[in-house]
């Protein structure tokens, strides 16, 4: 009778280290902790990094000078395992009425006044509250993942995207660096309309577009206004799109 091939075992991670104590779900949350932990990392293309806004921006004509309370958190993210261990740490569904969090290609800060984002604007989807975390996720991903880069036109840039709460929807924004290219902006608007549920994309009160320069309270630091007119002495390399092109509304989110 041949012997029993031996079975080995060694460096191999179980479930669990007490399966009868674990439930199912624990016990798959653990597998998956191990899994991540013998990955190779998966660099990203870009490096990103999160910011919180505890309050909304403040903007105080007075001394014209622009104040936002942001604060990073964590580290850089530059893997695919970075991502998913901030992800999976950070209870979206906590944020308190009027906070945001941004993830933002490094060099870049989710201020309208930034001077990277100054000629930029930004996609707002409003979408519920029970959703908001799940299409977050989703839009992160598109992110990281460049698909977001991709779609846009040439020598236009992703900055970042963000949440912010309100009383009964989640606002999530999508920022480009150029905001006189219409094909990024209708590319965008493709890109993102395909992660949302087909409820919100039949009514076109739930997004729009709005150039930072158009929000009230937007305010041209003295040592950029070099960049802004130049931008608006520039010819639009693209004019609008007509046809099946989203309309653009200009509208305030609050």
């Amino acid at each position: 009778m041949a012997a029993r091939p031996q079975l080995f075992t060694r460096n191999l991670s179980g479930l669990s280290q007490n399966p009868e104590t674990n439930s199912p779900a624990e016990q798959r949350d653990d597998a998956k902790r191990n899994f991540l932990k013998t990955m190779r990392p998966l660099p990203t293309q870009h490096y990103w990094n999160v910011y919180f806004d505890r309050q909304s921006k403040d903007h105080n004509p007075a001394d014209g000078e622009y104040k936002v309370q942001l604060e990073q958190l964590g580290s850089q993210i530059e893997s695919v395992q970075d991502f998913w261990r901030y992800n999976n740490n950070t209870p979206v569904e906590q944020i308190k009425m009027r906070e945001s969090i941004y993830l933002f290609k490094a060099g870049f800060r989710p201020v309208w006044e930034d001077r990277r984002n100054i000629n930029g604007g930004s996609w707002t989807f409003r979408v519920p509250r029970a959703q908001g975390p799940e299409i977050w996720t989703k839009v992160q991903l598109l992110a990281i993942g460049e698909q977001l880069e991709a779609a846009l036109d040439e020598n236009d840039q992703l900055c970042g995207v963000g949440l912010s709460v309100r009383f009964k929807f989640h606002l999530i924004t999508v920022w480009n660096r150029d905001a006189s290219k219409q094909k990024s902006i209708d590319a965008l608007f493709e890109c993102i309309l395909r992660e949302l549920p087909a409820e919100l994309q039949t009514r076109s009160e739930n997004y729009f577009y709005k150039k930072h320069a158009d929000h009230e309270g937007f305010k041209v630091p003295p040592e950029l206004q070099g960049l802004v007119d130049a931008q608006k002495l520039g010819s639009p390399e693209d004019s609008p799109v007509t046809g099946d092109a989203p309309k653009v509304s200009i509208q305030s989110p609050q």
